[in-house]
């Protein structure tokens, strides 16, 4: 297991990693993507049971659905320094004809990435499909999938909450990036949630809050207890609470760099609050 501080230091990589990938094709999503960060880097470093030697099948693995798609910034970057691809291969996002398209893709067959996303509502479903998959073929692995919070302003994600309760789907875990902002505002302002934790709970799902969503040690309890929650009968649903854009300082608190890229001088503020630790690619 690795200590706090190299947790730390990894992730302050990956900061380093989404704002230059974004900005050298003047195209992407920075802000879910900083806001995120600390989840992937908990995930794929302590949580999940996975090997990179990638296969579509994932037995006795367990699986990540990415639903909002969008943040494939900091999705590559850690697919990258987990060891599914060589990281030298951020340096072609979003560049025509390579694997790491702005929504992940499959038909080039990026070792880590399993579905197509980007088109919101359809990630839960994917998961509970392979969820059920698992238990069908006595896998006792879990499935994680992450969802934006103004992505369940989609009808298609209450259908699914709704089945994975109702099948008793409890060797999945859906994490929603619980940060009250989406590209055009406030969640508040566009369409409001209101108190996602009783919905969840209403639709027969297990919830737990993680309060401190980009702090290290809370996500590593709060994601250890939820994988704890599993095989109890019920779905696992955690809410996440990030700051969208969190480590870069002009970033955080704002929507607009939802899906902004930084400036040549706006690169260089955010290298320098996030020093180099692992190499750059």
């Amino acid at each position: 297991m690795a200590t706090t501080q190299e947790l730390k230091d990894f992730s302050q990589q990956v900061r380093r990693d989404i704002v230059r990938m974004v900005h050298a094709v003047s195209s992407g999503h920075p802000g879910g993507s900083l806001g995120c960060n600390e989840f992937f880097t908990i995930l794929y470093q302590e949580v999940m049971n996975y090997s990179t030697d990638f296969d579509m099948d994932g037995k006795n693995e367990d699986l990540f659905f990415l639903s909002n798609g969008h943040i494939s910034p900091v999705f590559y970057s850690v697919l990258a320094r987990s060891g599914f691809f060589p990281v030298a291969e951020l340096d072609t996002f979003r560049k025509i004809g390579t694997r790491l398209q702005g929504h992940p893709t499959t038909h080039e067959g990026l070792p880590g990435i399993r579905i197509s996303s980007g088109s919101l509502g359809m990630g839960m479903s994917v998961a509970l499909g392979a969820a059920q998959a698992k238990k069908l073929n006595g896998d006792k692995s879990i499935v994680y999938s992450l969802h934006g919070d103004g992505e369940l302003q989609e009808g298609q994600i209450w259908e699914s909450a709704m089945y994975a309760a109702g099948k008793k789907v409890d060797n999945l875990i859906s994490t929603i990036d619980y940060n009250m902002k989406q590209i055009d505002g406030s969640t508040d302002d566009v369409l409001p949630l209101g108190d996602l934790k009783a919905k969840f709970l209403a639709f027969g799902w297990d919830v737990l809050e993680i309060k401190k969503g980009n702090d290290i040690e809370a996500i590593k309890q709060g994601l250890k207890e939820a994988k704890s929650r599993t095989g109890k009968g019920k779905p696992v649903c955690i809410l996440l609470y990030t700051e969208m854009g969190n480590g870069v300082d002009f970033m955080m608190g704002t929507h607009a760099w939802h899906g902004k890229f930084p400036s040549d001088d706006q690169l260089e503020e955010a290298l320098k609050q996030n020093p180099e630790t692992l190499g750059d690619y």
